[in-house]
């Protein structure tokens, strides 16, 4: 036995570098440090981890909650829309049997008033017509006079002598002045 704990002293007296051995240093192993720092992790995590599972159990409990209420709040909505969707249904209903005289009353009054419209655009169209008629008689009529005129002036001119021409001037302006002087 002596032997055996000899040759692991010497081993463990032996350099490291480029050698194989033994590490009895108990810290220095892997495993062991290994096995160490998991009880340490364990043993101060675990109420670290604890609180970390009791908030997050927390935290999905009140959210279950407050799906269950927003899903309460949903139904209710829903069986409102469905209460105010069957009235509808029934006012539809309601309008659908009134609708028919409504719209035939509707109907009628629209057709009158079409007639209406119809009725003042015809007598406007006939006013239109008289107003342009008239007036194209009135261009004519002032055509014809500014044409006899030129025609009298043309006559006037050619059988008027000069002496003739004068004395129908002067008696002219003798009235005009005549005509200012009743004015006045």
């Amino acid at each position: 036995m002596k032997n055996i704990t000899d040759s692991f002293v010497s081993l463990s007296h032996w350099p490291s570098a480029g050698s194989f051995g033994f590490n009895t240093d108990i810290l220095a192993t892997n495993l062991i440090n290994l096995s160490v720092v998991l009880g340490v992790l364990i043993y101060f995590g675990k109420g670290v981890l604890n609180d970390l599972l009791d908030n997050r159990k927390q935290r999905i409990l009140s959210t279950i909650r407050n799906s269950e209420e927003l899903r309460r709040g949903a139904v209710e909505q829903l069986e409102r829309a469905r209460a105010r969707l069957r009235k509808v249904e029934m006012e539809a209903d309601e309008y659908r049997r009134n609708g028919y005289s409504e719209i035939e009353r509707e109907k009628v009054n629209l057709i009158n008033a079409t007639s209406d419209s119809l009725e003042r655009l015809e007598n406007y169209k006939n006013e239109t017509l008289h107003f342009e008629q008239q007036r194209a008689i009135n261009q004519v009529r002032q055509r014809v006079f500014q044409q006899a005129l030129q025609g009298a002036l043309g006559t006037l001119n050619s059988c008027l002598n000069s002496e003739l021409h004068f004395r129908t001037i002067s008696a002219n302006i003798g009235i005009l002045r005549a005509m200012e002087e009743i004015t006045d």
